[in-house]
């Protein structure tokens, strides 16, 4: 309580203060000048130095200027005194267009309390353009106005005073129109523009003027508007045709309401002034006015009745075109029609003679038809031209004779192309409009033998699987002729010249009308793998045509050979055999080797080895591919002293087939082995003698039989066509088919099996005596080095070693023994 009682004292004492204060204080006023649209903080005046205040007291006794606005136009400097500029003022909005601007301002101190009034006046600048209130004004000015003829438009307006408002107005270069500037208190300077020279429609319809307003200032600013002038039409011009002269022509058997022409005629005025209507001339006779009829809004004359032209051919009318003014402008226009005889006779086509068929191999120019044409009317009515469709090779020649004409032919004809004609005859006259006829007659081209037959392939290739019945059809060649009938009726015969190339045509035979091949006997694969021979293909045409082709055949091998034993081998010839090894053998110790071969090729010729029967199957293990007997344990006192092994050796055909080897090992002891080994020895010395012979002589037949190959094969590129040779090897026992490598492992070796064109597994066994040579690495004691190779396909060898292969192309020769050997890869 004691705090707001102290509080009101205080407030009364300071309105006492501040009463007295005012009576004491002496109110002075300062008038300053700015432009407006200065920057802010732009300095007006010193208002503490003409005032004559201490600076240094104006911030303890407040100085401040009082405003109610809040955001004020200026602002006083507390420190000097200095008054300043805001924030941007715009005369214009402060003052609108007053002619003088001025902003009073009232200044405040404290402690006394002094108060002071400052004037600061408003400077204009040339800051507005002056604006007109429509962008576009459209006066509308008859065309019959005279000279002087003024029109007030509307004032721009400039929001600056004085000598930045609107000056002067200005009006853009035209023939037609002034402007005059009026000064009016209160209002500024008024426009009025003035016709200076008289208006046209008809030359122009419209005016477009640009008025442009200008203030006084430096540079001046300025506005436009643009003002369009549209001219009001009087009727003042009469219709003009469109024509001088007007001409018509009219079928005499024109039907009624025929269009015979059009008048048109123009009128430059608008509106009802412009609108055109067409009638005949009061003086036009009855009779026309009888045959023919006006529109009188499009100018058509039409035909009212029928018009003979026997009875008049040419007819002159007057025709009227008005306009619709109030006071009617005419204008008449002769218009002359001309009736026209009409052709009414359709032209007549008789054929006089013909013949419908016609041989393919006929020259151009043989006639096919006489042709005979005739029209009952007259003159150019009656004059015809005969035509042909298009695309034909045949042509109309006119004959000595009027209105006569031949049907030739102008090209080669093929009835193979197309067989049969449809000829369209048109018969056309020249009268207007021209009448034609039309007249069809067919034609069909006979054929001629000029096609040899065609087969479907050349070469034919074919594919006998060997083992063939004798008397079955085992392939067949069909071919075709263009022609018809006869001339496409083909018989077949293969060619039996004795040639090289046709000495097994001795065992096939020929159906002459169907083409298929019969075998008269079986084929055997490891006899003879591939020939070839000629068919003939020929019509039954006059003279006979025909063509040759080439047969290929490949002769497909079948599992039809067993396996043979080759080792071992008794006296008697049996497969069985004997082997005596000492009892103090190691396990792994090679005991013998079961070799066989197959003759077959592929899966067919690849060997197995299998024990079937052995009496402990703990002592001895049999290697499936190389056919290798080796122990499996070392040999007790308990093992009995001999043991029967009976080897099955099966190919891989469809239909397996087997042989099988008997081997008789007997246990000795270590001095009787050592004995018999070496009778053994000098025997198997005198053995690997043999082999050894045989073996060169084997290598030396292949290597001759690969040259003969390569000498054959050369002469037979050099004499086949490209397409041939790129697809078969040219060799008496090659099969057709490409060298390919099977790889396979046996134990710790790793062996590759070229042949032609072999699927996994198709190979040969590596086993056998005919496939495979055993031979020493003289690098490697411990490494195996074998060459692989078909006993009846010599052109494909690999030469491997263990654990390395080696492919040979043509033309390296690896050395074995000594001996040069054919390699393929």
């Amino acid at each position: 309580m004691e705090q707001r009682d102290f509080k009101h004292q205080m407030r009364g004492c300071l309105v006492g203060c501040v009463v007295a204060v005012l009576f004491w204080s002496v109110a002075t006023a300062q008038r300053y000048s700015i432009s407006e649209e200065v920057n802010e903080g732009t300095v007006v005046g010193n208002i503490a130095k003409y005032l004559g205040l201490d600076r240094g007291t104006l911030k303890n006794r407040k100085y401040r200027i009082v405003s109610g606005d809040a955001h004020p136009h200026f602002r006083v400097n507390q420190n000097d005194g200095i008054l300043y500029v805001n924030r941007k003022i715009d005369r214009e909005e402060v003052c609108e267009q007053s002619s003088s601007c001025v902003i009073n301002l009232k200044t405040v101190l404290e402690n006394p309390l002094e108060v002071h009034y400052v004037e600061v006046e408003i400077l204009d600048i040339n800051d507005h353009s002056p604006i007109f209130p429509d962008k576009e004004n459209t006066l509308e000015i008859s065309e019959s106005v005279l000279p002087g003829a003024r029109f007030q438009l509307k004032p721009a307006r400039d929001p600056d005073s004085g000598q930045f408002s609107v000056q002067q107005y200005k009006l853009s270069q035209n023939d037609n129109f002034r402007l005059e500037v009026k000064e009016k208190r209160g209002v500024g300077k008024i426009p009025t523009l003035v016709v200076q020279k008289s208006l046209d429609r008809e030359k122009v319809g419209s005016h477009a003027l640009t008025m442009t307003a200008v203030d006084g200032g430096k540079p001046p600013k300025s506005g436009t508007v643009n003002i369009l002038v549209n001219v009001l039409d009087v009727n003042d011009n009469a219709p003009i045709f469109s024509k001088d002269i007007y001409s018509a022509t009219v079928n005499e058997n024109a039907s009624i309401g025929t269009v015979v022409m059009q008048v048109n005629a123009t009128d430059s005025d608008e509106g009802t002034n412009g609108d055109i209507v067409y009638s005949f001339s009061k003086s036009t006779h009855q009779n026309l006015l009888n045959l023919f009829n006006v529109d009188e809004l499009t100018g058509e004359i039409t035909v009212k009745n029928s018009i003979d032209y026997e009875e008049n051919d040419e007819f002159e009318i007057e025709i009227q075109a008005s306009d619709k003014g109030f006071a009617p402008l005419t204008t008449e226009k002769g218009v002359v029609i001309k009736i026209v005889d009409v052709n009414d006779n359709v032209p007549e086509i008789e054929i006089t003679s013909f013949s419908n068929s016609i041989p393919e191999d006929s020259r151009p120019g043989t006639t096919v038809a006489l042709i005979s044409v005739n029209d009952l009317d007259s003159g150019i009515n009656g004059h015809v031209i005969c035509s042909l469709n298009v695309g034909v090779p045949f042509t109309l020649s006119p004959s000595l004779k009027d209105k006569m004409f031949s049907l030739v032919t102008k090209s080669p004809l093929d009835r193979e192309i197309q067989s049969q004609y449809d000829l369209t005859i048109t018969a056309k006259d020249a009268g207007q409009p021209s009448l034609s006829s039309e007249k069809t007659i067919h034609v069909v081209v006979s054929d001629v033998n000029d096609n040899k037959p065609e087969f479907l392939l050349n070469p034919y290739t074919f594919y006998v699987t060997e083992g063939n019945n004798p008397g079955a059809t085992v392939f067949a060649v069909r071919a075709s002729d263009w022609d018809e009938n006869e001339n496409a009726r083909i018989s077949y015969q293969i060619i039996r010249d004795g040639g090289e190339d046709n000495k097994f045509t001795s065992f096939l035979n020929i159906n002459s009308d169907s083409g298929d091949i019969i075998a008269l006997k079986g084929f055997d694969f490891e006899t003879l793998k591939t020939f070839k021979f000629q068919v003939v293909g020929t019509d039954s045409g006059t003279p006979p045509l025909s063509s040759n082709v080439t047969v290929n055949v490949f002769i497909l091998d079948q599992n039809d050979n067993a396996p043979v034993i080759m080792y071992p081998l008794s006296s008697n010839g049996s497969a069985e055999g004997v082997e005596e090894i000492p009892r103090n053998v190691n396990a792994g110790h090679l005991v013998t080797k079961v070799r066989a071969y197959d003759a077959d090729i592929g899966y067919n010729g690849w060997l197995l080895f299998s024990l079937q029967e052995v009496t402990d199957h703990s002592l001895f293990g049999l290697d499936r591919y190389t056919g290798q007997i080796r122990t499996l344990r070392s040999f007790t006192e308990t093992d009995e002293a001999e043991h029967k092994l009976v080897i099955l050796v099966k190919d891989n055909g469809n239909v397996s087939l087997s042989a099988t080897a008997t081997v008789i090992v007997k246990l000795v002891e270590p001095k009787e082995a050592f004995a018999a080994s070496d009778v053994k020895s000098a025997a198997k010395i005198d053995e690997e003698d043999n082999v050894t012979f045989y073996l060169m002589i084997t290598l030396g037949a292949v290597s001759l039989l690969f040259i003969i190959s390569i000498i054959v094969l050369i002469a037979m590129q050099c004499s086949k066509s490209t397409d041939y040779t790129s697809k078969y090897l040219q060799e008496t026992n090659y099969d057709g088919t490409l060298c390919h490598s099977i790889q396979y492992r046996s134990g710790d070796k790793r062996y590759m099996l070229v042949g032609p064109r072999m699927s996994i597994g198709s190979t040969i066994v590596p086993g056998s005596h005919s496939n495979t040579l055993v031979l020493p690495d003289r690098r490697r004691p411990s490494a195996e080095v074998r060459l692989f190779f078909n006993r009846r396909q010599p052109h494909c060898v690999l030469f491997a070693r263990e654990n390395h292969n080696s492919i040979y192309t043509l033309n390296e020769q690896p050395t074995v023994n000594g001996t040069k050997v054919a390699i393929f890869e």
